[in-house]
């Protein structure tokens, strides 16, 4: 069973509610590699993301967060998940 960046961008806006959120699926760029579906969708996935109320917390614990969020996502067949922490003022995200 394959994901959806949509899925994964749904998920996480709902339980962490981030103001910065970007999530891409890479899995073509993966295929033929160890947990691809050979259908070039829905196994690797980059997600950039940040806000202030991450601002506090270790690495460890905001990468919990996320993976926590999308546990059930994870479960359904996600191979491997990229997690890029943004500040809330980066310019490519205006607020």
């Amino acid at each position: 069973m394959s994901v959806s960046a949509d899925q994964i961008r749904q998920a996480l806006q709902d339980r962490l509610q981030p103001l910065i959120l970007d999530v891409v699926d890479e899995s073509a760029e993966h295929a033929g590699h160890a947990g691809s579906n050979g259908s070039a969708w829905g196994t690797h996935f980059r997600v950039r993301i940040g806000g202030p109320s991450f601002s506090s917390l270790t690495r460890v614990a905001r990468h919990r967060l996320v993976y926590d969020a999308v546990q059930h996502l994870i479960d359904q067949g996600i191979h491997a998940l990229a997690i890029d922490w943004l500040p809330h003022t980066d310019p490519q995200f205006p607020e």
